[in-house]
């Protein structure tokens, strides 16, 4: 009995343990830690080594889209010069038509003929709806200055290459699930707009036409098909870009010199110096891991 109650005298002690809940232990404070709570404490545990030439191919396919996007503003800048006409425009659109449809073909995976059969529909319900409304593209900012037009495209036209999905498309490719997010459509909607404005500004219904299918066709279907390039074969996307470029390089130089200028440097600054930046902020980056970390989910709650 005695010593049942010296015993009894004393108070139990606890040993304190690592909970994620169950609120206070007895004998700490709520706050309280010992030296094995950061036994299982990691240090950059998800941090990826990127490595330099890795990063700069992979910048490849924002210049292969600035290269297209330029070539589309020539295009306009032509046309609304009148060195381009129309007749010129409806053999380039149908040029691209073809090509489009011939890599389809040749680099899809899942491309059966009834989904062929419906592209082709598709877009020709789409190119008849477009020559009906030409006549209201044509007269849509009669009321509106030349200047105003001029400053809102290429606000449009930055918006669109900010948003724009440089790793994917906005049209889904043949045997892909995955549905195009906000900022895409937000870009593409961008670039339709431009498209009609500067349309708005021609000096024929047929050149709206004309004009209007390019861009769609260009702003839709190229990340298309530039998606199935790259998906199909690697080196064929590379071998494709720096066609791309050195074409974007030869018009701009004919064009004017300043803009050759403008576009080398930023491709040099895609290619070259933002990858040398990401490689060289990896060091700065500091990630702590532990048994206090927020569960991450193992299944994707939508299915």
């Amino acid at each position: 009995m005695e010593i049942s109650s010296s015993e009894s005298s004393f108070p139990t002690q606890f040993k304190w343990r690592k909970v994620a809940y169950g609120g206070r232990q007895p004998g700490f404070d709520d706050n309280h830690t010992d030296e094995s709570f950061l036994e299982d404490m990691v240090m950059n545990a998800n941090v990826v080594k990127r490595d330099m030439l890795k990063v700069m191919l992979d910048s490849v396919s924002i210049s292969q889209y600035l290269c297209i996007v330029a070539l589309v503003v020539l295009v306009w800048t032509h046309t609304l010069e009148s060195t381009i006409d129309e007749n010129i425009l409806l053999v380039l659109d149908v040029s691209l038509l073809v090509s489009g449809f011939l890599v389809l073909l040749f680099t899809a995976e899942k491309l059966s003929l009834n989904l062929l059969l419906g592209y082709v529909i598709k877009i020709s319900y789409f190119i008849t709806g477009l020559y009906m409304l030409s006549p209201i593209y044509h007269t849509l900012t009669r009321t509106i200055s030349s200047d105003t037009i001029w400053a809102l495209t290429a606000l449009l036209v930055i918006l669109h290459l900010f948003l724009h999905n440089y790793s994917g498309s906005t049209v889904k490719a043949p045997g892909t699930v995955d549905n195009p997010n906000f900022a895409s459509n937000v870009s593409l909607n961008a670039s339709i707009v431009a498209s009609l404005l500067i349309s708005s500004r021609l000096p024929s219904r047929l050149h709206v036409f004309a004009v209007v299918l390019f861009s769609l066709q260009v702003f839709l279907f190229a990340p298309l098909v530039t998606y199935c390039i790259k998906k199909y074969s690697y080196h064929l996307h590379l071998c494709f870009s720096f066609c791309l470029m050195v074409l974007t390089l030869t018009f701009l130089s004919w064009f004017r010199g300043s803009l050759f200028v403008l576009m080398l440097g930023v491709l040099v600054f895609v290619n070259l110096v933002c990858p040398y930046w990401l490689i060289r902020i990896q060091e700065y980056k500091f990630e702590i891991n532990g048994p206090w970390d927020e569960a991450k989910l193992c299944f994707d709650i939508t299915e």
